[in-house]
């Protein structure tokens, strides 16, 4: 495993569902396990070796949502340190292809509009992309 700033490195994916190509609203999810719980997040997971970010989405949003993604367009890439991991965040925007979401992993989730998106209690890393994504939005 590498390092960054003496922090063993942790290679991560998230989606920013949307409701439509308009982006009209984006799903928060609930952390419902781990040192970050109750916080709000964009689903998504650690990309396993040998997988590319957008099969870690396809992946991880089935396995806790229950859901088939259609990942789009690349939004960006956050790097965190944390106090026993330095992570970097891999984020694309993505779609509900098929499937009801069931909640397996998450203690809540939410369709937010552009001018809700400040209502929830983001984890820090997802919360850096908040304005760059209300900047994509369509206004509800």
């Amino acid at each position: 495993m590498s390092e960054q700033n003496g922090l063993p490195v942790v290679n991560v994916a998230a989606a920013v569902i949307c409701d439509s190509k308009e982006k009209t609203k984006i799903l928060a999810t609930q952390r419902g396990i781990g040192h970050m719980k109750g916080k709000w997040e964009f689903p998504g997971g650690i990309i396993e070796k040998g997988e590319t970010a957008e099969h870690t989405l396809v992946r991880e949003v089935r396995e806790e949502l229950g859901i088939k993604l259609m990942v789009g367009k690349y939004v960006g890439t956050i790097e965190k340190d944390y106090d026993k991991f330095h992570m970097i965040l891999k984020c694309y925007y993505a779609y509900v292809e098929s499937g009801n979401m069931v909640l397996k992993e998450h203690m809540g989730a939410r369709w937010l509009t552009k001018n809700e998106l400040d209502s929830v209690d983001w984890v820090s890393a997802d919360a850096t992309l908040l304005e760059h994504i209300k900047s994509d939005m369509a206004d509800a």
